[in-house]
Order: structure tokens, then sequence, then C-alpha cells
């Protein structure tokens, strides 16, 4: 680490800080510990029920510079009695733990519905009566629908940014029905983003709300039957590598015709770390975190996938590279889609001067990298073992 003094956006040293990291151990909390550890003197208590997706920070002391500067702590917070002593010995608390993966919300609704809302209750709590900051970590599920998805198919406002562009101070939260039960994650997600807010408001809470908008990249979610469930579906990014793994069409839901714009994580991290280490300016916001310039649709996701794919792994494309599945086939009764997902990006712009970088091919091209590196062996094996009992 330099040696040099680190300032903030104002010219401010920066104190090194203690961050309880609640989900430390997923997708996003691993790249967060790996930039805190190799970049900055903060200390990190790292919460989790797992730790395989941080494990290499964690190895014996002195084999890293930051041996004691992170210290895992394997616990659910659900049932917990160390939550609020762990809160209390941090500045900061960062919540990242959820359930967020869209095939539980309509299959798990309950799960999600406590996962999202209850049990992030007592960390809101804790946070508010000990006087400690808190970054939460919300979605951008919580826009739901886009205005211009309710106007008539050939309307010319559904071309106007006014009707799509998400703006976090301005857009409705738009969600379908009840018995859609893909909106409870969220529903769950709006309901404690207001909790958080109503304490800042009354209780002078000093909060920061991330809503991530689609950001991916090396280890995000997990390869079924390898290191996650067989029968397990996880986001769209790890089921079409899944599927590229495996030499299978990928599967494109009600024709992969959604919108999604996509982020790559380091670029996200980066975003992060700015609201870390800029309280006065990231305090009582809420942050879109998302790349407007790389939308595509489901679809064409998958079409790049593929030409990525077999460039980095030099193997021939699919004859039948997709095919086309319901999404009541693929997710049950009950899921609803939003249309389109493009973030509005004054608010960070301002605040805190961030842009993301990575174009949607490059992040593709690093992340597919990784996943044919990590997984290509073990799923060959797997479908070998396979079909060698079948």
């Amino acid at each position: 680490m330099a040696s040099v003094a680190r300032v903030d956006l104002d010219g401010n040293p920066i104190k090194p800080i203690t961050i309880c990291m609640i989900g430390a151990g997923g997708f996003i909390g691993s790249h967060l510990c790996e930039k805190l550890m190799s970049e900055t003197p903060h200390k990190v208590l790292a919460l989790d029920v797992y730790n395989d997706k941080i494990k290499h920070l964690l190895e014996p002391e002195n084999a890293h510079p930051w041996s004691d500067r992170i210290q895992f702590h394997r616990l659910n917070i659900k049932q917990d009695s160390r939550l609020e002593g762990l809160i209390k010995m941090a500045d900061l608390t960062i919540n990242l733990a959820a359930i967020c993966t869209p095939a539980d919300y309509n299959t798990r609704p309950l799960d999600t519905i406590y996962s999202n809302f209850i049990d992030a209750l007592p960390v809101v709590k804790y946070c508010s009566e000990n006087n400690k900051r808190l970054i939460h970590f919300s979605t951008c599920e919580v826009y739901g629908k886009t205005i211009g998805s309710y106007l008539p198919k050939d309307s010319p406002l559904r071309q106007d940014p006014a009707y799509y562009v998400l703006k976090e101070d301005e857009s409705p939260c738009i969600f379908g029905s009840i018995e859609k039960q893909r909106w409870s994650y969220a529903c769950a997600k709006q309901l404690i983003e207001r909790l958080i807010y109503a304490e800042g408001a009354e209780n002078g809470l000093e909060f920061t709300i991330v809503r991530p908008f689609n950001w991916i990249g090396p280890r995000m979610d997990f390869i079924p039957g390898i290191d996650g469930p067989s029968e397990g579906v996880p986001r769209v990014l790890a089921c079409f590598s899944n599927n590229l793994l495996r030499h299978e069409p990928l599967k494109l839901v009600d024709g992969g015709q959604s919108q999604r714009t996509f982020v790559y994580i380091k670029d996200a991290i980066e975003a992060v770390m700015l609201m870390i280490e800029n309280p006065a300016r990231a305090n009582g916001h809420i942050f879109n975190v998302g790349n407007p310039n790389n939308e595509v649709t489901v679809r064409q996701l998958g079409e790049m996938m593929t030409e990525v794919y077999v460039k980095v792994s030099g193997e021939p494309k699919l004859e039948t590279p997709t095919i086309d599945v319901s999404s009541q086939e693929f997710y049950g009764v009950g899921y609803d889609d939003s249309d389109k997902r493009i973030p509005d990006m004054t608010i960070i712009n301002k605040q805190l001067g961030w842009n993301p970088k990575t174009s949607l091919w490059d992040l593709l091209e690093s992340t597919l990298t990784y996943q044919h590196r990590t997984y290509a062996e073990a799923v060959k094996k797997a479908i070998s073992q396979a079909s060698a009992t079948s």
C-alpha cells in the first residue's frame, strides 16, 4: 500500500475505520473486501455463513500484509446475539445480506420477504441506536416497471427517456399485482429503504442506500452442480455461463426481450469506495450504480456471451446456440418482469464524480475468461461422471 496520505474528494485526509460487513462472503462482498485490504488501511469484520469467496484473503497470519485487518465471523444475522456487539465495534456497517436470485422470488416468497425486510430490521435498529453509519444495499428492482411499459406499444413516448430512465428522487416504484409473487423481493427491498429513510428523518441515522443495476463479474452466484445446488437457478450471467460450459443452448426466457444494463463489478466497487470514504457527500443519499451505456436485451447478451466464450475457450459454437422457454416453465407460476432498466446517473455523478468505464464486451471477456479457467475442467468431470453412471 502506498505511504502517501490518502485524501477524500474534498482534500481531507482519510482516517482508517473499522467496517462491519454483513454478507462479506458473497459476490459483491468478496470484491469489496479485496479492494479494502489491498488499497486501504481500513479494518473489516467480515460476517457471513460462508467464506469460500474470501478464503484467499483469510489465509493464516503473516501470509498477507493485511492479516490483522480482516476477521471472519461465521454467523447468520437471523438469530445471532453477537450482531449488535459487532456493529458497536465498527464505525460503519455495510449490509449486503439478501436473497437476490429471481428464481427464488416466486418459489420462496416468504424466505425472500423475511431475508430482505425482517432480517434487515435489527441491523438498521442497532445502527440507529448506537449512532453508527449504515450503507445498505438495495436493488434497481425497487423501480419495478417503467412508466413507458404501460403506454400503447406503438406510442412514440416509449422512446422518450422521461418515460423509462430511472431517477432516485423522482421515479415511482411500479409493481405488478399481489399474485405476481416475483415482486415480493422488490416490495421488501422498497419497504426497508423507506424504513431506513424514516430512521434518518426521525432519529438522525446516517445512511447511504445503494441500488445496483446488474453488477457482473468473476465469482458471481454459482455454477449449478459444481459450487452450488444442481437444481439451483442462479442469475442470468451464471445461468448462461453454465449453459456455455456444458455446451448447452442458452435458455431465453420469453424470448429474451427484457432489456438490461450491465456494469462491471470492479467499476461498481470504485463507486462503493467513494461512498465509504466520503460520508459527507454520501450520507442521506440513494445512489443508482449502473452503466447506462451497456444496455442490451437478454437475447443480445446471450449472443455476445456465446461469441466471447468461443474466443476465450477456443471451443466451437453450437448449431442452435439459444432456445426460447416461457417464464412459467423456467421460473414457475407468479413470475413477472420489468421491461427496461436504465439508471439516471446525475446524483452519483454530482455527489461522488463516479462514472463506469468498462464496456460490455470487455467485462464479458474478463468474466468468461475467469469462468472458463475456474470451471471448465470441473464441468467436464461432472458430465463424464454423470454419463458413466447413467
